[in-house]
């Protein structure tokens, strides 16, 4: 398990990370979210031991990373966005290297190596020179070297930047299999592989945690009751007229062609209760109802709206509400 408490980050009077806590469980996938400049890659450095925090704790499996910084280090692979690989080593040189590094006792470094090449696909790759690999190539290498030492947690920083979709799905279900030995916190931009492999999610905006929950409790709690889905026939210039001439309809929007004379319409409302209304006044004016629900938001529209926001949330219940723009973080560049 790591438990993160407290933690900051200052450079001068620029925070980058403003006193988080959350905790990675014992085989969990963890997703890690946030806009560029966030703080995510500060935070991953800082529990990777790569970065001192201005203050807080960080626990990896009972060793705190800065009074005990060696059986803390022992515990943790390592993916930074950027792949430390040596471009003037071959494959297989460069994970023995690394293998020595971490302290794998000699007689396990072999098949330490093999494993890590056959499960990223670069077992044939193993005689080449890391720098005459593509970008997807040395992100898969980066990835073997993170899983030497069978270390209990793996901390991955945008692990599929380079690949094909092909090698994006292989390594999301490398991923899912390495859960059953692993605690893995799993940075992306792709919120789709996010959503794919994670169990729950951390979202951090200017250094701030802003939600941490399961995927579907926040795609349920950002949903509220206050947004439909409705697909009818009739003209859309009349049904959009209709709709905005409702008491209780705040927008109407995403308006998008299914089929001649059939529509998609997104809307926003002050409460459920207007549904009724909408209903009885299309049908009033002969306009088809072909169907009407309770909007979902994607993780994608979760994470927009959060990081749109700038207050800090500490609980479900205050995701709904409408909060003021938190002021500009003079600091604005992810280190």
């Amino acid at each position: 398990m790591v438990e993160i408490k407290n933690l900051s980050k200052y450079y001068g009077r620029n925070p980058a990370v403003k006193g988080i806590d959350f905790e990675i469980r014992d085989n969990e996938i963890l997703g890690f979210l946030g806009p560029n400049g966030a703080g995510k890659s500060t935070t991953m450095n800082i529990i990777a031991g790569y970065l001192p925090s201005t203050g807080g704790t960080v626990t990896i499996n009972g060793f705190d990373i800065t009074e005990q910084a060696s059986e803390a280090k022992k515990c943790i692979g390592y993916l930074p966005e950027i792949p430390p690989v040596y471009p003037d080593m071959r494959v297989e040189e460069y994970l023995n290297f690394v293998a020595g590094l971490k302290g794998v006792p000699r007689s396990e470094r072999k098949n330490q190596v093999e494993t890590s090449m056959k499960r990223l696909n670069i077992t044939d790759m193993r005689r080449r020179l890391i720098r005459n690999l593509s970008k997807g190539y040395k992100q898969r290498v980066g990835f073997a070297q993170a899983l030497l030492g069978n270390p209990k947690i793996l901390i991955l920083d945008e692990p599929t930047v380079g690949l094909d979709p092909t090698q994006v799905m292989e390594v999301r279900n490398l991923i899912l299999e390495l859960k059953k030995d692993h605690s893995i916190i799993f940075s992306s931009h792709i919120l789709a592989e996010v959503s794919a492999v994670c169990e729950r999610v951390v979202i951090i905006n200017k250094g701030e945690i802003m939600a941490i929950d399961t995927i579907e409790n926040l795609e349920r709690s950002m949903t509220a009751d206050t947004v439909l889905d409705l697909t009818a026939d009739g003209e859309p210039e009349k049904i959009t007229r209709l709709l905005k001439d409702i008491r209780g309809v705040n927008a109407v929007s995403e308006i998008k062609e299914i089929s001649p004379g059939r529509n998609f319409y997104q809307i926003e409302l002050q409460s459920e209760s207007v549904r009724d209304e909408i209903m009885s006044v299309l049908l009033a004016n002969q306009c088809s109802i072909v169907e009407i629900k309770l909007a979902k938001l994607s993780l994608e529209q979760v994470f927009l709206k959060l990081t749109s926001q700038g207050k800090k949330r500490t609980s479900l219940q205050e995701l709904l509400s409408e909060m003021p723009d938190y002021p500009d973080n003079p600091y604005n560049q992810e280190v």
